[in-house]
């Protein structure tokens, strides 16, 4: 009889578990997964002591370890983002590793209480986005932070809409991706509208880029303040895009402008211009139209294209108002596996060698430089910084925020977060509200620790600090040695 209680209790129990899980909306796996979404949280929980004997350590996973990881989950929840009994990297091998090396005398940053403390911590870009060029609608960005791009439809429409809301809590820019504006785009933050090789949002019936389309678009939603023109992506640089034709909604394809029942397939170069030269005209024929500041995203190759366009811009008559560079480690996007390893240069190499090309020619001043590879955490955004960047784009990062747990199932459909899906049933595990406020804790705590990286260099920005300020103990450009 007493175990019949004690059976009857039990399966009660799991009954009302797995009611709440269903209906709670702060954690998607949970409300996913319910009952068995426990099980993650309790090997998440007990994690570190299976992994110091049995697994592996806090640093070897791979695009993000662990470590990682649990400082982008702790400060997006607002718990202790502190780590104890010292480093647990490696100082001594002969992997390249840098120091950051503090003043004797720092710069005092302002505390809760005093007149100038402001909970946001908010780092305004140096720069302000084509202002060197007199575009209409120059401006300068609040955040040195900003969600590089990922587009509607690689992302279901809960994670896009959390994003933009934690985007304007945090008051930092949010980069569309090459989908388009969609309606989960307007809920508050300022938006980066791309434009990659098939134009979506503003193209004619040919596939390509309609001028009168993009102005009437940019003339509709205020939301946008800059153009950003994707000539690659460090997922799959020299690739075009597909979007299956299975994952495609109606709403997708009313945002993207392109037909149901068919692969949407992005050409794997630009229709609009054929060489830097031809570039420069359309994006001066852009900022003229819009009216906003006109920019280039890439990962970085051959340099030749590189060379031309500083080469082509010294005149002053024409040229870009930013430039994003994207690392071979980008990883937004799905890709061939040897694309993804092979192809590309890694941003700590790619990013120095086309920034010197503009700093040889004093444009480095004129340009808003902006890095996106695997940056958003604050030492890795901080030398960032220092070789050249004015401002960080933060992607996969800031999916981890949201509640992304580096399934690596981004390419299938089949998100287990409920974010890189239109799965209806795994969606709806992900509640864009208490999503928003997470990334947003997120934003904020990066640019925390970036002001505190930069107050113990002894300057009161993040852009003031510089190569002096950092100490390598390999050299990380050879490899490394025995």
């Amino acid at each position: 009889m007493a175990m019949q209680v004690l059976l009857f209790a039990g399966l009660g129990f799991l009954v009302l578990l797995l009611i709440y899980d269903v209906f709670q909306r702060k954690h998607a796996i949970l409300r996913n997964f319910p009952i068995i979404g426990h099980l993650r949280y309790l090997l998440e929980t007990i994690g570190p002591e299976l992994r110091q004997y049995i697994v592996t350590d806090n640093d070897s996973e791979r695009p993000f370890s662990r470590d990682q990881r649990r400082w982008i989950y702790a400060s997006s929840k607002l718990q202790n983002n502190y780590f104890g009994f010292g480093t647990d990297n490696d100082l001594d091998s002969g992997t390249p590793y840098f120091v950051i090396k503090h003043h004797a005398f720092p710069h005092r940053l302002p505390h809760e209480g005093d007149a100038d403390y402001d909970p946001l911590h908010p780092i305004a870009c140096a720069k302000v986005v084509g202002g060197s060029r007199g575009r209409a609608g120059a401006f300068r960005p609040d955040s040195v932070i900003y969600v590089s791009a990922m587009s509607f439809g690689s992302l279901g429409r809960a994670a896009v809409e959390a994003i933009n809301r934690g985007a304007a809590l945090a008051n930092c820019l949010h980069n569309t991706g090459e989908g388009g504006v969609s309606r989960h785009h307007l809920h508050g933050a300022g938006l980066v509208l791309q434009l990659g090789t098939a134009y979506f949002g503003c193209r004619d019936d040919r596939g390509r880029l309609s001028i009168p389309k993009l102005r009437e678009l940019v003339e509709m939603r205020g939301e946008i303040k800059a153009i950003e023109i994707k000539l690659s992506q460090g997922a799959k640089p020299a690739l075009g895009g597909i979007l299956p034709k299975e994952k495609i909604t109606a709403e997708i394809a009313k945002v993207r402008g392109i037909p149901m029942g068919e692969d949407c397939v992005s050409p794997s170069s630009h229709t609009a211009f054929r060489d830097a030269d031809s570039l420069l005209d359309r994006v001066e024929e852009i900022a003229q139209e819009t009216g906003l500041p006109v920019g280039i995203k890439s990962a970085v190759g051959q340099l030749g294209f590189w060379e031309d366009l500083a080469r082509l811009m010294e005149s002053g008559q024409r040229g870009v108002d930013f430039i994003a560079i994207d690392g071979g480690e980008g990883g937004t996007g799905a890709a061939p596996l040897v694309f993804s390893d092979h192809v590309s240069l890694p941003f700590k190499l790619g990013f120095p060698r086309v920034h010197e090309l503009f700093a040889e020619r004093g444009l480095d001043r004129d340009i808003v430089f902006c890095g996106s590879a695997r940056l958003g955490l604050p030492g890795k955004a901080l030398l960032a910084m220092a070789s050249g960047c004015d401002m960080i784009g933060v992607a996969r990062e800031a999916m981890l925020s949201i509640g992304c747990i580096q399934a690596q199932r981004c390419h299938t459909g089949h998100c287990p977060a409920g974010v890189a899906t239109h799965h209806p049933w795994l969606m709806r595990g992900l509640d864009p509200t208490s999503k928003a406020a997470r990334l947003a804790n997120y934003m904020v705590n990066l640019r925390l620790e970036l002001r505190k990286l930069a107050a113990a260099c002894g300057v009161d920005h993040p852009g003031k600090v510089t190569e002096d300020h950092i100490e390598w103990l390999r050299d990380p450009v050879c490899p490394p040695c025995d």
